[in-house]
């Protein structure tokens, strides 16, 4: 049975003596934990942990338990044992592969992302006691704790989702917690199935990262930036060596050489960190053949630049922004807030001979995420930012049914684009063409 019918199911509400009732759930876990060993609990696996307190509790109930049906038996076991091993409701919604993301504001509110679309489910926490139980089990797992003196936290699961908890007084609702699960890595063939983009944005796109363009994925929060990242980087050949740089892992090459080096917060008396920053200046020295930073957000995105400039190409990186335009403004406003003082004229210079394309993604509101635009960088020097459209999506009106349609519209490359793919070994794609006077070429200023 999925989650969707789980969490729907009219007699599977928290009705007072029902298998969701949460004292119910609490008084058969407190009977649990009296009849088991937890010395030979501790020295079992997971999985065994969880089959030996799952065969307990069947005795358990079958001799004192109420009278439920098959259904309500089967779930009340799963409840309790949640409760006792893992992370008790959430522990279902972390199991639904079709769930990207898990909100809980508060004991009483929990919502999910399924689809690109926010639902809120029909459950809830039996107490703010109980979620805040749930929320110490999670950070404890990666040596973190939260309480008043740290009120916040940002962590990564074992398992690899991403947690952020902050709890009162900081936040007015109760603790709030936000677990976002990575999804697998897709094709860009299969991105293709999805509508991200179309079959010429793939050549073009390939041709750009196989001729070692360095290119700049931006977008919003949930627009697909990680997702199209991980399909790019794909495309780099074999034989190069890679580094990736992430303040938590989530890219998944296939190549043999690659290097993957994750971001590490303080931990419990607040020594120990490593920075994206500390990881991007060690990388230069590893001799990589290109940089993935799975997003700059600081003052490593000057050395992330400085590392596109300067025998890196073909790089890639994220970062969030909501056009084209902005992206590269934002990307000056990051390299500024390294503690070294560079004029703002100097660092447009350095965007300018280090960022090649700009790949700009958006959600819309029926939750499709799309390839907006392939922009290209047409400015030189410390000259205003300018940029020169090689693809976009056109969209038309929302229909009734909340589709949001449209094309991708193909433009004809610059002539130096053009070049340097032939120079690569790579052709341009049919769709495109070559724009045979540059002087013509449509482009528009970034301010």
């Amino acid at each position: 049975m999925s989650l969707r019918s789980r969490v729907t199911a009219p007699d599977e509400p928290a009705a007072k003596g029902g298998p969701g009732d949460g004292q119910l759930v609490a008084d058969y876990r407190a009977k649990l934990l009296e009849e088991i060993d937890l010395a030979e609990m501790s020295s079992l696996g997971l999985s065994e942990r969880r089959d030996r307190l799952e065969r307990v509790l069947g005795h358990i109930l079958s001799r004192e338990g109420p009278v439920l049906s098959a259904q309500g038996r089967t779930l009340l076991i799963r409840r309790v044992v949640d409760e006792a091993l893992g992370l008790g409701i959430l522990e279902p919604l972390l199991e639904d592969a079709s769930i990207t993301e898990i909100m809980v504001n508060g004991p009483d509110d929990i919502y999910v992302e399924r689809s690109g679309r926010v639902e809120r489910l029909p459950l809830r926490f039996a107490s703010e006691e109980q979620l805040m139980q749930t929320i110490e089990r999670i950070v404890s797992a990666v040596n973190r704790r939260v309480d008043e003196s740290n009120p916040m936290v940002d962590a990564r699961l074992p398992t690899g989702e991403r947690v952020n908890v902050i709890i009162p007084p900081l936040s007015l609702n109760g603790p709030a917690l936000t677990i976002r699960r990575f999804p697998r890595a897709f094709s860009l063939a299969e991105l293709i199935g999805f509508g991200t983009l179309d079959e010429h944005l793939v050549l073009l796109l390939s041709a750009l990262v196989r001729a070692k363009f360095n290119v700049i994925v931006s977008g919003g929060t949930g627009s697909g930036k990680t997702t199209l990242l991980n399909a790019l980087s794909g495309l780099i050949p074999e034989g190069e060596r890679i580094v990736t740089v992430e303040d938590a892992a989530e890219l998944q090459l296939q190549q043999s050489h690659v290097i993957r080096l994750e971001a590490r917060p303080p931990n419990i008396e607040g020594k120990g960190e490593v920075t994206i920053r500390d990881l991007v200046r060690n990388s230069l020295r590893m001799r990589p053949d290109r940089i993935i930073v799975g997003e700059v957000r600081g003052g490593e995105t000057l050395d992330m630049l400085q590392a596109m400039s300067t025998g890196h190409d073909g790089s890639l990186a994220t970062v969030h922004a909501n056009s084209a335009e902005d992206a590269l403004l934002r990307l000056q406003t990051l390299a500024s807030m390294s503690e070294l003082q560079v004029p703002f004229e100097a660092l447009r210079d350095q965007i300018n001979s280090a960022v090649d394309v700009v790949v700009q993604l958006v959600r819309h509101p029926d939750g499709a995420r799309r390839l907006a635009e392939v922009a290209l960088l047409a400015s030189h020097g410390r000259e205003p930012f300018r940029i020169a459209t090689l693809a976009a999506f056109a969209a038309a009106p929302m229909t009734t049914e909340g589709h949001v349609p449209g094309r991708f519209v193909h433009h004809p490359l610059p002539r130096a684009v053009a070049d340097r793919l032939y120079m690569a070994g790579e052709q341009v794609p049919q769709a495109f063409g070559v724009h045979l006077d540059d002087t013509h070429l449509a482009v528009r200023e970034a301010s």
